[in-house]
């Protein structure tokens, strides 16, 4: 029998995800040294099994998820800007542009740990200065890897994509359910919440 699922992100976004597989779930940020190299698939994978690991030193006994999200543009990786200014100098750099979004997703638990990696091909829109002001000014791109959301349609922010609409959020569920299987967690179908993972590639 499985323990409690814990997720160890402060992503709401995450969050949410989690709640097209799962009913229950405990969330508990794990405080990590996000350090990154030149590799960002390896740092992704490297990431969340870190953060999982430090939330399961703290429940034992749990199913503990990790994740971690990384924008890479083959020469660089943009993490969350944190600061209005750093923000807007990655909007510029990134707009018009296709780039490597890679999220890492660990599943550690007292049968052992489990990771994947799910990388997409995302093009962001060619942003004019106005509109990056305006976006910036609304505190939305912030906390996010890139400094922008596919999710934030209302600007838009992408204009392609090639992978999995959930992992550029920062949850692959596909892939997440196949993990949580794997620790004896039976995880619902994600495409019965929502429509859109019905015709995911990672399927």
């Amino acid at each position: 029998m499985a323990g409690p699922v814990v997720l160890a992100s402060a992503s709401p976004r995450r969050r949410e995800l989690l709640q097209a597989l799962l009913d229950e779930a405990t969330v508990e940020p794990a405080d990590i040294d996000e350090r990154t190299t030149d590799d960002p698939r390896a740092d992704a994978r490297r990431l969340a099994r870190e953060k999982a690991s430090a939330v399961a030193r703290r429940h034992p006994g749990a199913v503990v998820i990790g994740a971690d999200t990384i924008v890479h543009d083959g020469e660089r990786a943009y993490g969350k800007p944190g600061a209005a200014e750093t923000a807007t100098a990655m909007l510029r750099a990134l707009r018009g542009k296709t780039h490597l979004v890679v999220t890492g997703i660990a599943v550690v638990s007292a049968s052992g740990a489990a990771s994947e990696v799910s990388a997409s091909r995302v093009t962001l829109a060619d942003l004019d200065d106005e509109t990056i002001a305006t976006y910036v000014a609304s505190g939305r791109p912030l906390d996010k890897a890139g400094a922008y959301a596919i999710q934030d349609e209302d600007v838009p922010t992408v204009t392609a994509l090639d992978g999995c609409y959930c992992s550029v959020m920062g949850l692959p569920l596909w892939r997440l359910r196949a993990l949580l299987a794997t620790a004896g967690v039976v995880a619902g179908e994600p495409h019965h919440a929502l429509p859109r993972c019905e015709g995911c590639p990672e399927r």
